[in-house]
C-alpha cells in the first residue's frame, strides 16, 4: 500500500497539536506557584518560602538532569511517542497531586513531573524544526512558544480556581484533561525524519552514537557560546516563572488570588507579542543576513535588562506592570529564536540532543536562582536580587554578538 503523504498544511497542524502540549506543560507546573496559600492549611510545610522553593527547585534539578538524556533519546526513537508518553505521564502526576496529603508526597510527585516534562521540549522543538526547514522556522517555533505562555497565564488562575473547587480538585481536573489530550496526540501526531543526503557518512550506532553526538556538540566552540547565551537569561526567565506572583503581591500589597493572575497574564500577553514579532522579524531578516536570527535574539535580551531593573526597584502598578511587559516582549523575541539559531550550527540528527544540553544548563541556572530567591524572599530582598539578574543577561548579549557567526541558515549533515 502506498504511504500517505502529509498535506502542505500539516506542518502547521503539527504546530497546533504541540501548542496544546506546550500549554499543558506549563499549566501543570505553574499552578503550584499560585496555589501555595490554598495548600498551606492542609500542608503546613509550605508556610515557609524556603520549603516552597525546595518544592519548585526539585522539579528543576530533575528536569535539568533529564534534559540531555531526553534529547539523546529523541534523536534516536520516535518523537511522536515520546511526546504522547510524556504528556500522559505528567498529566497523571498532576492528577495524583490532587490526592497528596503531605509535603513528602508532593516532593516525590514534583520530581516525577520533572522527569516526564523534560522528555517533551527537545522532541517537540526538533520535530517542529524538521517540519519547517525554510523561512517559517522562527515563526513556527514562536507560535509553539505561545502555548507555554498561555499555559503560564492560565496557571496564574490556580488560586482563583482553587478558591472555588479546592486545590485538590483543581489538580484533578487539569490532570484528567491532560490524559485525554495525550490520547488525541496518539491518533493525530505523525513522526517526520529526514533521510541523510547521498554520500553522507553515517555515524556510529548504539552507545558509540551517544559519545559521537556529545563529542560533536561539545567539541564546537559555537555550541559552548550558545549554551551560555541560553543559560544566562534563564536566571531571570525562571525567576519570573516561579517568583513573579510573589513579587507582585509584595510590591503592590495585594492578595495572591489577585496578584497571581495579573502577573502571569501580563507576562504571557507581552511574551506572546514578543515571540510572534521576533519570529516574523527573524524569518525576514535571515533572508538578507545570516545573522538575522542572532540579531533578533540580541535585541530581545537587551530589552530585558531595563525590565529587570523596573521589576526589582519599581513601585506602584505602572512601574511593576511596565517592567513585566518589557521583560515579556524581550524574552519572547529571544525565545522564538533559540532552536532556529541552534539549527544554524548543528545538523538535524543532533538537534534534540543539542537542545537537551541547552535546556539542562538553563534549568540548572533556574534551579539555582529559584532556591536563592526563596531565601531572598524570606529576608525581604526579592526585588533587589531580581534586578541583579540583569548582569549575566548583559554578558550573554555581548558574547553572542561577538562570537556567533553562522555559515548557513540551516546546518546540514557533513
Amino acid at each position: 500500500m502506498k504511504e500517505r503523504r502529509p498535506s502542505s498544511a500539516y506542518p502547521w497542524v503539527v504546530v497546533g497539536l504541540l501548542w496544546g502540549v506546550a500549554l499543558l506543560n506549563y499549566l501543570d507546573r505553574q499552578m503550584l506557584s499560585t496555589m501555595k496559600a490554598a495548600m498551606m492549611g492542609d500542608i503546613p510545610e509550605l508556610q515557609t518560602a524556603e520549603n516552597f522553593g525546595r518544592l519548585m527547585a526539585v522539579f528543576l534539578w530533575i528536569y535539568g538532569l533529564m534534559s540531555p538524556i531526553s534529547g539523546l533519546i529523541a534523536d534516536r526513537v520516535s518523537r511522536k511517542w515520546i511526546i504522547v508518553g510524556s504528556c500522559g505521564v505528567w498529566s497523571a502526576v498532576t492528577l495524583g497531586m490532587g490526592f497528596a496529603t503531605d509535603f513528602s508526597q508532593l516532593f516525590v510527585l514534583r520530581a516525577i513531573m520533572g522527569i516526564s516534562e523534560a522528555l517533551y521540549i527537545p522532541a517537540g522543538l526538533s520535530l517542529i524544526a524538521d517540519y519547517h526547514p525554510g523561512g517559517t522556522r522562527s515563526l513556527a517555533v514562536g507560535i509553539h512558544m505561545t502555548g507555554l505562555y498561555v499555559g503560564q497565564a492560565l496557571g496564574g488562575f490556580g488560586a482563583a480556581v482553587a478558591g472555588r473547587l479546592s486545590w485538590t480538585n483543581t489538580f484533578r481536573l487539569f490532570g484528567l484533561a491532560g490524559v485525554a489530550y495525550a490520547l488525541v496526540l496518539a491518533v493525530a501526531l505523525r513522526e517526520k525524519r529526514e533521510n541523510p543526503p547521498a554520500g553522507t557518512t553515517h555515524p556510529p550506532r548504539g552507545l558509540r552514537s551517544v559519545t559521537y553526538s556529545l563529542g560533536l556538540l561539545l567539541g564546537t566552540t559555537s555550541f559552548w557560546v550558545i549554551l551560555f547565551y541560553f543559560a544566562a537569561p534563564s536566571f531571570p526567565g525562571w525567576a519570573t516563572k516561579n517568583w513573579l506572583p510573589t513579587l507582585f503581591s509584595q510590591s503592590l500589597g495585594w492578595e495572591m488570588s489577585r496578584a497571581g493572575p495579573l502577573s502571569t497574564i501580563s507576562i504571557a500577553v507581552s511574551s506572546f507579542i514578543g515571540v510572534i514579532f521576533g519570529g516574523l522579524l527573524a524569518d525576514r531578516w535571515i533572508r538578507r543576513d545570516l545573522r538575522g536570527r542572532i540579531f533578533t535574539g540580541a535585541i530581545g535580551l537587551s530589552l530585558t535588562i531595563p525590565a529587570l531593573v523596573l521589576l526589582g526597584f519599581g513601585r506602584g502598578l505602572a512601574g511593576v506592570v511596565g517592567g513585566v511587559l518589557l521583560f515579556g516582549l524581550g524574552y519572547g523575541m529571544f525565545d522564538a529564536n533559540n532552536m532556529p539559531i541552534l539549527c544554524q550550527f548543528v545538523p538535524p540528527r543532533h538537534r534534540a540532543a543539542g537542545y537537551g544540553l541547552m535546556n539542562m544548563t538553563g534549568v540548572f541556572a533556574g534551579a539555582l536562582v529559584t532556591g536563592l530567591l526563596g531565601k531572598s524572599t524570606d529576608a525581604g530582598r526579592l526585588g533587589r536580587d531580581m534586578a541583579l539578574l540583569s548582569i549575566p543577561v548583559a554578558a550573554a548579549v555581548i558574547l553572542q554578538l561577538a562570537a556567533l557567526k553562522p555559515k548557513s541558515a540551516d546546518k546540514r549533515e557533513d
